[in-house]
């Protein structure tokens, strides 16, 4: 394992372009309202902000263990009991610098390079783009309304058929980005049998747990002990900039993991492991920032088909829109460039998520204030007549 291909290339995030746009826009005074960018408007929790506070006074931040504290780690096993009803040894708990060390983690600890690995299309970039960067097969699989807009055992098996390939892992996220697929209970643990029947990594990516609106939220670790579960304090916790997520791994991979992470990562910071440690006590607060997205999403769930943009996959979770922008343009890259440009509205083009159809599809970011994302509507209803 942990074979890394030459291959340094990966695909360019068009997003990039119409983010560093809107950023020079708002530097020079324009009034730009951003729905592209998939992070919280609301400050992290009072809790986890006085332990910082505390902890910075004390002054003594340094290296903690490879895959984390004893304390947070501790901490995350009583959320899974609380939260799901599960008993998880927190021995099989890592604590990573944010998702992203996770999933890389994850892929090096699985697969050598030239291994099959499927993911959803659309689907966050990233993850082909790391699995590009590794040398690994990336296998975009559709997902559309005839699969309730996520993986199935079927689209599974025809993708490995058309593509000569077997597959060696697969990654799911629910809620998804960009859809807002929520990945119902049984669907999950068809996949989860699935991928035990024919030795496929299942891996569950759940940054986006807590913001589920509609459907089953449901955790892999309820239907396998072999699922690898990826998860953050990004997103419902608002700590984006703390960099700080955490994995649930079978026992058999807990020290193949810390072994990669003490390479990569000598530890995970530990200011943001002492905020997450009591942000987890702060679901009081956090839910009400959760209503404000849930009352963000009762709104474009009206709106957007009222001025032209039919939702392409319900909004079961997450905070995203993913919008069909067909009635107006084919381009979508173009689209979101000339409505930065005319209304100070910036979105993410689809073509992000989807290189083969994301030319039809905006994905738009509900996670912002209630009046700005009222505003960024009125000032698309009237530039779309």
């Amino acid at each position: 394992m942990f074979s890394v291909s030459k291959r340094s290339e990966v695909e360019p995030f068009h997003a990039m372009d119409v983010l560093a746009e809107a950023t020079k826009r708002r530097a020079a005074g324009h009034p730009v309202i951003s729905m592209a960018v998939g992070q919280p408007s609301h400050p992290a929790p009072q809790a986890a902000l006085e332990a910082a506070r505390a902890a910075l006074a004390e002054g003594k931040i340094g290296y903690t263990d490879a895959l984390g504290t004893a304390r947070l780690k501790h901490a995350l096993a009583w959320h899974y009991r609380d939260r799901h009803g599960l008993e998880i040894d927190p021995a099989r708990i890592a604590i990573t610098t944010g998702s992203s060390a996770g999933f890389n983690l994850a892929f090096l600890s699985l697969f050598d390079a030239g291994d099959a690995v499927a993911i959803a299309r659309p689907g966050y970039p990233a993850y082909r783009n790391i699995l590009g960067a590794l040398g690994l097969k990336v296998i975009e699989v559709a997902v559309t309304a005839e699969t309730h807009f996520t993986l199935t055992p079927e689209s599974l098996e025809a993708a490995q058929r058309e593509n000569g390939v077997k597959l060696k892992g697969i990654l799911l996220a629910s809620p998804a980005n960009p859809t807002g697929t929520v990945t119902g209970r049984a669907a999950l643990k068809a996949l989860a049998d699935y991928c035990a029947a024919n030795s496929i990594a299942f891996i569950s990516d759940e940054i986006y747990h807590g913001l589920t609106f509609a459907g089953e939220e449901t955790s892999a670790l309820e239907l396998t002990d072999e699922a690898i579960v990826i998860n953050s304090f990004s997103k419902y916790y608002c700590m984006t900039g703390w960099r700080i997520g955490w994995m649930v791994l079978p026992e058999r991979l807990v020290r193949p993991i810390e072994r990669v992470a003490q390479s990569l990562y000598i530890s995970p910071p530990e200011l943001s492991q002492i905020a997450a440690t009591a942000a987890l006590g702060a679901a009081a607060e956090l839910d009400v920032y959760k209503a404000s997205y849930a009352a963000n999403r009762d709104f474009l769930l009206r709106r957007l088909p009222e001025i032209g943009l039919p939702v392409a996959s319900p909004m079961d979770g997450a905070f995203y829109a993913y919008v069909d922008v067909t009635r107006f343009s084919n381009d979508s890259m173009a689209f979101a460039k000339r409505m930065l440009a005319e209304i100070n509205v910036a979105a993410t083009p689809g073509l992000d998520f989807d290189p083969l159809e994301g030319n039809r599809t905006m994905r738009m970011s509900y996670a912002g204030s209630e009046s700005e994302i009222a505003e960024a509507i009125e000032r698309m209803a009237g530039w779309l007549k």
